[in-house]
């Protein structure tokens, strides 16, 4: 096994269930908010900031702001006036990066298709579901109302588009963006993890 695997999700289409099972299966990592914790440390900085700003949007002044820093580098001097947004969204690129030279794992969102583009071996995924689906999905786990459920969708959904259609090339949720798109209420979990789990085989012998 030689693939970076990442997926993208959106809320309550159990993307985090089936990429767990994904890395189960390969015997690699999951990184999800584990991510988090592994910037903190590499950082310095405290989790609950990263927790605060866990995909989570900035303003476009910001992000032109860290992707001019990113893309031209940084110097210790530089890096003590950026604003807590900045460092955050540095530190976590750096983790995302350095736990893929690690070797073979699996990232779920926070921009980790984007971070690590230039690599050969990486496959990109994307989760969806239907809409009554993610309710039913989001009722269970919270033990909420539908209309509840449906709430925390619509702005779960929102604020990973935001977060990462301002750092980001592609555009979150478009098929075009990723290498797979899976709709995991037509499969459910298992059928559709098993699905993947051939692609991300296929894909990963071709690159022997």
């Amino acid at each position: 096994m030689n693939t970076i695997i990442t997926v993208g999700r959106q809320f309550g289409s159990a993307g985090h269930v089936i990429a767990e099972r994904i890395a189960e299966h390969f015997g690699i990592k999951c990184y999800d908010r584990e991510l988090l914790a592994r910037a903190a440390k590499e950082s310095g900085f405290c989790e609950e900031i990263f927790e605060h700003h866990d995909e989570r949007p900035t303003s476009s002044f910001l992000y032109n702001l860290v992707m001019d820093t990113y893309s031209f580098g940084y110097n210790a001097a530089s890096f003590v006036d950026m604003p807590i947004s900045h460092k955050v969204f540095i530190a976590q690129f750096d983790a995302i990066k350095s736990l893929a030279d690690e070797g073979p794992c699996v990232i779920v969102g926070r921009c980790a298709d984007y971070a690590l583009a230039e690599r050969k071996n990486l496959v990109r995924l994307f989760i969806c579901a239907d809409m009554d689906d993610r309710i039913k999905r989001v009722c269970e786990r919270f033990e909420i109302t539908p209309e509840k459920a449906k709430e925390r969708i619509i702005r779960m959904d929102k604020q990973r588009s935001s977060y990462y259609n301002y750092y980001a090339t592609g555009k979150w949720g478009r098929a075009a963006t990723y290498d797979l798109c899976v709709n995991s209420g037509l499969l459910g979990v298992e059928g559709t993890t098993e699905m993947l789990i051939d692609y991300i085989t296929r894909f990963d012998g071709r690159q022997k």
